[in-house]
């Protein structure tokens, strides 16, 4: 949370690109053994340690992970609109899929078939939340003037954050014929804008359904039915038994089982699209900014029935 405000809390991306330099270094002081004194980095220590007295010192959680989120954060501090749905995909794994990667080594666990599905769900969350984003970004609320930092701004990136901007991919906007100007001008009556949306939420649902399908695949005693792309990288080395598709199936149930609290925000996800689907993608309705009734109960039986 402290990482996600600060595009939100700042006047300038310089201004913001210190403060998550301030996170890089104090990460790396964590991880070092010496935390500032700052209750985020306490807190983090705490878990640090206590992770390592639980497992012996043979599960770690992985400095990288929580670099690579402050970097993808630092990309787009200026709201700068992403090139393509591929960018905006690879965002959401760097940032949403990585701190279920992150929640999931806590536990601990290192299980190939829920990393899987985390980077899927991740994805969908991460793609999900640009959109919802995207009203409040092209109409921000006035800034705050009393901010400590409100008088260094003046450059062309604060300009834009003040006035707004359309974060949509930008070759979902070409294909769709959308303009950020009349976006801005327009609203929801911006002509190709629902036709962009339906795109991008297309894109996220798309990873839910993924994640669906492996689950039903492990259900019903078969493998995943796809490999993991990230398999191999620093943080998703697994035992020679795990590799390929997952590994035995009963283990890989298992894993599901432990591991699914941590998957649950598949279940929100989910719930949105399916409203944003309901008033035909028009992203500025006001119901999709209201608090879902039904989320308690869904979410109850998605972790019951192991199944979102």
């Amino acid at each position: 949370m402290e990482i996600a405000r600060v595009a939100d809390n700042v006047s300038t991306p310089t201004i913001g690109a210190m403060r998550l330099q301030f996170w890089r270094d104090n990460i790396s002081k964590t991880f070092a053994g010496s935390p500032p004194a700052h209750p985020v980095s306490v807190l983090l220590a705490n878990a640090l340690d206590d992770l390592d007295g639980r497992t012996g010192g043979k599960a770690r959680m992985s400095k990288s992970w929580f670099l690579r989120v402050i970097s993808a954060r630092e990309q787009y501090l200026n709201n700068a609109p992403y090139t393509s749905l591929n960018a905006l995909e690879k965002y959401a794994e760097s940032t949403y899929s990585t701190l279920l990667y992150l929640t999931l080594s806590a536990l601990p666990m290192a299980s190939i078939t829920v990393d899987h599905l985390a980077s899927h769900i991740g994805k969908a969350v991460g793609i999900t939340a640009v959109l919802r984003g995207l009203p409040l970004i092209a109409f921000p609320p006035p800034p705050n003037h009393h901010s400590n930092s409100s008088g260094l701004g003046g450059t062309l990136d604060s300009q834009r954050r003040h006035q707004g901007a359309v974060t949509l991919p930008l070759d979902v906007m070409a294909e769709a014929g959308v303009r950020e100007e009349d976006v801005l001008r327009l609203g929801a009556d911006a002509p190709g804008l629902r036709d962009a949306v339906f795109a991008v939420a297309t894109r996220a649902s798309d990873h839910l359904i993924t994640a669906r399908q492996m689950l039903k695949n492990v259900r019903a005693g078969n493998d995943v039915g796809h490999g993991f792309e990230h398999e191999g990288e620093e943080g998703h080395e697994y035992a020679p038994s795990q590799s390929g598709m997952g590994g035995p199936n009963s283990a890989q149930n298992e894993e599901i089982e432990r591991g699914f609290g941590v998957l649950m925000p598949a279940v929100s996800t989910s719930l949105w699209l399916d409203r944003l689907q309901h008033v035909d993608f028009d992203i500025f309705r006001e119901e999709l900014r209201r608090r879902e009734w039904k989320l308690p109960w869904k979410a109850y039986f998605a972790y019951r029935r192991k199944m979102f």
